[in-house]
This record gives structure tokens, sequence and C-alpha cells, in this order.
């Protein structure tokens, strides 16, 4: 376990009034009981990471666990997802997500529970996220006879790829849902704090993908060709220059190119290059505009340098709009766990992505932010050496089973 998992929060001073279940059954207890089997079970998750669509393994750990525990256990909910149910199936419906996939990224953490793939890694924390839902599984198991409501866990796969949660849409995860709540761990806060935030948390993205056509020739003589490296430059620096005089400063919009393939040979002009980027932007309505205007603008541009473009838009995810009465909901509940300092209201959203948004367009939901970052940091989401610290999963699983059972009492 990791030094900080000492600091996790006590409920010896948590107020009668709202929280008695949590009181009566010795939650607290409980969780501390599980915490090293939840923390050996992400070691495990995080040494076996597997990728978006192909989680299998993952899955078949999460649905033996869950079984274990008393839960209706579904496999294959959008392909590699597992969806578990617990509780009155004649009551009221609400609803957790997390998600289990992993990066194609090649880990350097050094850590004893490294990946045991290479050029695999969890290095978004889905294996913490994993964890938690199976801690939030724990704890609420011993109460399935007196819940006031039934309970969905929603494993996702897929994140990663934005194409998850749509999955589990179609196959019908979300049907009846009254409430979704979600988290995700955040290297910029330190392990033992949240952050909240109502309304915006994430914004819309897509992938843009640019063809830029020319003619080939002799390295020595461009004159005569139709250079696409050089007009492939202009459409990278020319799409940012046109963002900062064209588009509203006070909608920003984030242009990044990840991706350039083009040429054959040193000596040869390239006669085609392409460009693999992401968009984000947090304002919907600018965002739905954005396809259009931006394949206006690298055609002007294309065709300005003697060349052509074929330009592909896809949308990846909508923004994610946290329900302020859920979240005020999330709030209260980690106040109760938590001193003040430690549960930060977000003033930022993110430019980041998060298909959570997608089950958001079948109910409210939100999704709060999960301190990591041990007393020397952490790196950064995406990261190969991304170590965040263990402490923050019992924070987690603390923060959602308490605002699950409040909204049982609540029904916000």
């Amino acid at each position: 376990m990791s030094s900080a998992a000492s600091t996790r929060p006590s409920l010896s001073s948590l107020p009668a009034a709202p929280l008695t279940l949590w009181q009566q059954f010795e939650l607290e207890a409980a969780l501390r009981q599980a915490m090293p089997e939840l923390i050996g079970l992400r070691r495990h998750i995080h040494a076996h990471p597997e990728l978006s669509g192909a989680e299998h393994q993952t899955a078949a750990l999460v649905a033996g666990e869950l079984r274990l525990l008393g839960w209706d256990v579904r496999e294959g909910v959008g392909r590699t997802g597992v969806v578990a149910e617990l509780g009155p199936a004649a009551a009221p419906l609400v609803a957790l997500r997390v998600d289990m996939d992993a990066l194609p990224v090649e880990e350097r953490t050094g850590l004893p529970f490294a990946s045991c793939h290479q050029g695999l890694m969890h290095a978004c924390g889905h294996d913490l996220h994993t964890a938690i839902g199976l801690g939030v599984a724990r704890l609420l198991s011993p109460l399935a006879h007196r819940l006031t409501a039934r309970v969905r866990l929603l494993f996702q796969p897929a994140e990663e790829i934005a194409q998850g949660a749509a999955w589990m849409l179609a196959d019908g995860a979300m049907e009846g849902v009254q409430a979704l709540f979600g988290v995700h761990v955040f290297p910029s806060l330190p392990v033992g704090s949240i952050g909240v935030r109502s309304g915006s948390l994430t914004a819309a993205a897509g992938e843009l993908e640019v063809e830029v056509l020319g003619e080939g020739g002799h390295g020595a003589r461009p004159h005569q060709s139709t250079d696409a490296i050089w007009i492939a430059a202009r459409v990278v620096s020319g799409l940012q220059e046109a963002i900062s005089r064209r588009l509203d400063a006070l909608h920003p919009v984030v242009v990044s190119f990840g991706k350039i393939e083009g040429g054959k040979a040193f000596n040869v002009i390239a006669d085609h290059v392409r460009l693999l980027g992401t968009v984000r932007c947090l304002d919907t309505e600018v965002h739905a505009e954005l396809p259009g205007w931006i394949e206006d603008t690298v055609h002007a541009i294309c065709r300005g340098y003697g060349g052509e473009a074929r330009v592909r838009y896809r949308c990846i995810s909508p923004p994610v709009h946290n329900d302020p009465a859920l979240t005020e909901l999330v709030e209260e509940a980690a106040l109760a766990l938590l001193d003040r300092p430690q549960v930060r209201r977000l003033e930022q959203p993110s430019l980041g992505a998060e298909d959570f948004a997608e089950l958001l367009t079948a109910a409210p939901g939100t999704m709060f932010r999960l301190g990591v970052a041990g007393p020397e940091g952490c790196p950064p989401l995406h990261n190969g050496g991304f170590n965040p610290d263990e402490g923050a999963i019992a924070v987690g699983v603390q923060v959602l089973t308490l605002s699950l059972l409040l909204w049982m009492e609540r029904r916000v």
C-alpha cells in the first residue's frame, strides 16, 4: 500500500443526520479491511493492461469479483463491458461508471508491478477506477436488503478511443437509469482531495485528418513541383493563426496535430502528406461549426500554394456537462468525509475529452476529479512515468459510496 494510504480520511466525525447507513453498518471498517485486496487487484490490473476493446481478462476478473459479492452480473455489454446490479428490482435506478482500458504507452515507472506487456500501460488511471468500482461494490454488498434504490455498476471498455460508452448505450446499459456518477484521477490535485465542478467539465472533441496533395519532383528543382510537405507545414501553422484571428477568443478552440506522414526519399519532393490531429472546444455551438470552418480554411491554404486537400472530421465526444444538483450532492458527501480544503471547486473546465458525456445523453450525471499526487507529485496523464498514489482508492470509494447512498435518500 502507498504511504499515503495511512492518510485516508476518518469517518469518526461523520454527522449522523443523513448518513446513518454509513455509521450503522461501519463502512469505514469494511473499507479498511478491503483496502489490501483492492490494492492487490489494482496492481494486478496495472501489470496486465489491455487496450480498448480487448479488455477480456480485466472484464473476466471484474465479473468474477462481483459475482462473489452477490451482484447480478452481465458480461459482454458493449462488447467487453460488464454491468452489475444490486438492490430491489422495482426501485429507482442509480448508476456508477468506471472505465477499464489501457493505452499504447511504454511504462517507465520502475514499479515492481509495472506492465508485463511491452508498449502497453495504464497511463490514465483506469486501473484505479476499476479498483474503486470494485470497492464500491464491496461496501454496498452487505446493504443489499436495505437499499432503497437499485444500483447499477458500469465497467466500461474503450474509453481511450471514445467508443466504449456508445457501445454500452447501444446495448442498453443506461436503460432506466435516473442518475449517473463517475470519477477520474487528476494528477494536479494531491491525494486525499477531490475537485468538483458544476456545468462544463471537459471539452467536445473531434478527430481531424488532412491529406495534402501536391506534385512530386526532384529535390534539386522544387520550382518544377508542388511540395506537399511545404504546404502541410503551412496548414499546421495557418490553422493556428486562423484560430487566433477568425474565431472568438472567448470560446477557445485547440487544434493539435499529433501525426504526420509523407515523402519517400530525401531527394524527392513529396506529392502526398497525411496529417492526423485532434480538435477540442468547450462551446457546443462553436464545435458544431468547426468541421466546415476547418475544411474551408484548409482548402484555401492548399489552393493558395498550388495544392489540393482532402479533409475528414469525426466527432469523438460531446462535452461533459455536470448536473448542478448531482454535483452539489457529491460535494456534500465529500465534505462529510474530508476537510473543506480537500474538497475543491474547480474554476476552469478541461480541454480533455471524456466519453462519459455519451452516457449523459441518457440521464443526468456528474463526474468529479480525484487527487492522486503524492508528496513528490505525479507525472501527467498519458505519460510513461504516471504513478498515482494508491491512497486515492479509499477516497474514491468513500465519496462514491456515500454519494450513492445520499442519492437514494434525496432522489435528486
